[in-house]
């Protein structure tokens, strides 16, 4: 199995951030349920939106490899799955108020995508800092709906 990792910070303006595919010219969705708020994660055609605990900088880590990597969920605080349709091949990780934060080129094709989040208890009362981060694993595979490995049990005040 080979992976390559690519790390950053990104503003996660409104909450949210994007993992689209910028040749399909994607709509991120607005209508969000409890359901979604509760998932972190939310998908549209060509578009898997992340919600991070801080309306702020954020780390991620975004993790590309030829197979499943696997995950130890127990070392996690938040674990959601799904897949994204890449029909160009370029994937974007992108602000909602903001450009592109990484660019990639890949093959065409259906991607599953696992989004782990860490460190969401420590965030500041005020919810300016913490030490929360968020890795993106992405591989090929098959569409597959959200699935939730581990659902985190705290809440996040807006």
């Amino acid at each position: 199995m080979e992976c390559r990792r690519y790390e950053f910070e990104l503003l996660a303006d409104y909450f949210q951030f994007y993992l689209w595919d910028a040749g399909a010219t994607p709509q991120a969705p607005e209508d969000y349920t409890e359901d979604d708020i509760r998932r972190r994660i939310k998908t549209a055609a060509h578009v898997v939106v992340v919600q991070p605990v801080r309306n702020m900088k954020v780390p991620v880590e975004l993790d590309v490899c030829d197979t499943d990597p696997g995950c130890v969920a127990a070392d996690w605080d938040h674990v959601a799955e799904c897949s994204i349709e890449l029909s160009s091949g370029r994937l974007q990780v992108h602000e909602c108020t903001g450009g592109a934060a990484l660019d990639l080129q890949f093959a065409p094709g259906t991607y599953r995508v696992r989004v782990q989040f860490s460190g969401l208890d420590t965030l500041s009362e005020d919810g300016v800092d913490g030490e929360d981060r968020y890795r993106i694993t992405l591989w090929p595979g098959s569409p597959v709906p959200i699935t939730i490995v581990k659902q985190w049990p705290g809440t996040v005040a807006d």
